[in-house]
């Protein structure tokens, strides 16, 4: 039989395949030819053409052996056989996942490029989001520590591939360049990739100092630079903070220079994957109704491109819930209708996807209105489904936090937040992060510290009217009743919509509230502006203490709550 003949060729962690029938093998700006079977080469083509899809072992025999009835040892003989191509003896996991009773499943990030010429190779630009981190370099002068430099190496490698739609060349090729004086230009032309992570490790003392820089190999030009600084105690530990945080901090600022990349190189006529970075760029930022509209529609031509972008859905429901979670515009039930849907649609497609499980748990956080409770362990769950995915997901620890204070683990907050904060010092979530640890301390009484947490949420937010609500509640569990007061006429001021209550009245259900919280019924909406939830804690407060259940602080209930009576009331 005619193995199948295609102008195609793809690209993928150090290798160039062309269905014509050659594998070669780039390292270190050398190109090699693999020694394997056409018929392995067969069943590669089968798989390469579809990355990320689980092929039957029906399919791939039908493909590469048709019309002929072949034994299944003679599929995994060959499948073996492109392993220890592939793997190149490496122990992470294979580039062909099987997948067990179904099939096999092509893992690795692949770039298809089309012939340009029937005279010569292609050309063949880098992946989107296409890098390769260089052996940090030991500048400490004692040898002895090269290994803690190549940890940190080998750990930032497994890191960035789990960036959704990253293209990361494998620790083995990387190594090739240690102790070479090679600019980061001529790497991304050997290697095919964008992006140069390089730096260096020195441990003085006590300290140990961490600089990394990201080049654009295209340009050499120097995108991001940081330095770290931290006391040298378990080495281990110090490894994962610090790999955590730069691949933290490379998330977004890969994104955002994608994203300006984009729309720099291709302002007429983008694709789906420079729609979709484009609009996780803007969800990226504080977000506003118009960046929010924006980010939607982009996401929206992205899909009328390639339905199957698992990006462009998980921005497209991250843009459905930040309309009624952040933004409280729009219709909330429709909101929620699509931004179910879309996160089913991309489970579906990638399963393991950790930003999808993020989105997936705030959808679960609500069951109806500006109800917090909702389904809340499903999405403690999901959200803590997303970190082990991806242990570098500064949001998720964020939102995890926030997850504990509604679901009365406020003890839980603090090293959430901690986690999230350790990953991205400088990112624009601080306040809502600061926020949640207002929350927890708040439900646990400790006023004093709450006011610190709220002042510093707004501080990073003057405009967050949520801490804005809750420093009033602290200030008056702390006796501080003029603070509270002033906190409630700045409330109004920020967000001026119809209240049913003026601020002294608001401040009487603030004291009903914290009663209610410190006897362990939950009872706090959102700003105010439903009062389901309170009413439910209410009856339940009520229903505890033998009164009756009307869901009102009539008289006897304020009397059990040990609020005293306004007058008038």
């Amino acid at each position: 039989m005619e193995r199948p003949v295609s102008s195609e060729i793809f690209l993928f962690e150090g290798f160039r395949f062309d269905r014509r029938g050659s594998l070669i093998r780039r390292v270190g700006g050398t190109e090699a030819s693999v020694a394997i079977s056409p018929r392995a080469l067969d069943i590669l083509g089968v798989l390469v053409a579809r990355a990320g899809d689980v092929v039957s072992k029906d399919e791939i025999s039908a493909a590469v052996w048709p019309g002929r009835t072949v034994e299944s040892s003679n599929l995994t003989v060959q499948i073996a056989a492109l392993r220890r191509v592939l793997d190149q003896g490496q122990s992470h996991t294979s580039c062909i996942q099987t997948i067990g009773g179904r099939g096999y499943r092509f893992v690795t990030p692949v770039t298809r490029v089309e012939r340009q010429d029937r005279g010569g190779p292609p050309t063949m630009p880098p992946p989107r989001l296409s890098i390769v981190v260089l052996p940090l370099v030991n500048l400490s002068s004692d040898p002895e520590q090269e290994y803690f430099a190549d940890g940190i190496t080998d750990d930032l490698t497994t890191d960035l591939c789990r960036i959704s739609g990253s293209f990361v060349i494998a620790r083995n090729t990387a190594f090739t360049y240690k102790g070479k004086a090679v600019d980061a230009k001529q790497i991304g032309g050997e290697l095919g990739v964008r992006y140069v992570l390089e730096g260096s490790v020195r441990r003085s003392g006590s300290r140990v100092r961490v600089n990394a820089q990201l080049v654009d190999a295209q340009t050499g030009a120097h995108l991001w630079a940081e330095r770290f600084d931290r006391e040298s105690g378990d080495l281990l530990q110090i490894q994962d903070e610090i790999t955590g945080h730069i691949a933290s901090r490379l998330r977004a600022e890969l994104v955002e220079v994608e994203s300006s990349r984009s729309l720099r190189e291709r302002p007429n006529d983008p694709d789906a994957v420079d729609l979709a970075m484009q609009a996780r760029a803007l969800l990226n930022k504080p977000p506003s109704p118009e960046q929010n509209e924006r980010a939607r529609r982009l996401c929206e031509r992205a899909l009328a491109l390639d339905p199957n972008n698992v990006d462009a859905l998980a921005s497209l429901a991250g843009s459905y819930v930040t309309s009624f979670h952040d933004l409280n515009i729009g219709d909330w039930s429709e909101w929620h209708r699509q931004a179910t849907d879309a996160v089913n649609r991309a489970l579906a497609i990638d399963p393991q996807n950790a930003r999808v499980f993020l989105v997936k748990s705030r959808v679960l956080a609500y069951s109806d209105e500006l109800e917090y409770r909702g389904q809340i362990e499903a999405a403690i769950d999901a959200v803590e489904t997303a970190i082990a995915l991806d242990p570098n997901l500064a949001a998720a620890y964020g939102w995890l936090a926030r997850l504990y204070a509604k679901a009365g683990h406020p003890e839980r907050t603090a090293s959430a937040v901690e986690q999230a904060m350790r990953l991205s010092p400088r990112d624009s979530s601080m306040a809502n992060w600061l926020y949640n640890i207002g929350t927890a301390q708040l439900q646990m009484g400790r006023y004093d510290l709450a006011i610190a947490m709220f002042r510093k949420s707004i501080a990073e937010n003057p405009a967050l009217t949520i801490s804005w609500a809750n420093l009033a509640a602290a200030y008056l569990g702390a006796g501080r009743e003029l603070d509270a007061h002033n906190a409630l006429v700045e409330l109004r001021r920020l967000d001026p919509q119809p209240k049913p209550e003026q601020p002294d009245e608001q401040l009487q259900l603030m004291r009903v509230q914290l009663g209610l919280l410190r006897r362990g019924f939950w009872p706090y909406t959102v700003n105010g502006r439903d009062h389901r939830v309170f009413r439910e804690a209410l009856r339940a407060f009520q229903h505890a203490e033998d009164l009756p259940q009307t869901g009102i602080p009539d008289r006897d209930t304020l009397s059990r709550l040990g609020i005293g009576i306004r007058a008038g009331g």
